[in-house]
């Protein structure tokens, strides 16, 4: 006895109407990285993922399957705010004086030396 296999099944890649889910939409996580306890948190690449929980998986795979690293940030990279306005970055006023290495003196002696005509003190002998 021969069964009638009824019509053919919807092909979805030739059939404009058989129902198929739209691919998910990929954004571009950042993932930082810290190597060991201690060290600071660094830049170590990014990664495409449709959401956060495979964003995480997908960075674990790849930054922390070898105990390369015991810490991950992931961040959207939309997340991300870029400030590059010089304006803001450097200061109006100057603050070397902040800084570690001090304040240097012998440059700003040496120009008022010259503005007041005197020649530089010779090292006291003892």
């Amino acid at each position: 006895m021969k069964r009638d296999a009824g019509p053919p099944a919807p092909d979805a890649e030739t059939d404009p109407g058989a129902e198929s889910q739209p691919s998910p939409v990929l954004e571009a996580w950042e993932v930082f990285r810290r190597e060991k306890d201690g060290d600071p948190m660094r830049h170590g690449g990014s990664v495409m993922a449709p959401d956060a929980v495979l964003a995480t998986h997908y960075a674990r795979e790849l930054y922390g399957r070898r105990q390369e690293s015991v810490r991950l940030w992931i961040v959207r990279r939309a997340d991300i705010t870029d400030l590059d306005d010089p304006d803001l970055l450097q200061p109006p006023l100057d603050r070397s004086f902040k800084k570690p290495g001090g304040y240097v003196m012998r440059d700003k002696l040496a120009a008022a030396r010259e503005a007041a005509g005197q020649a530089k003190p010779k090292a006291r002998s003892k």
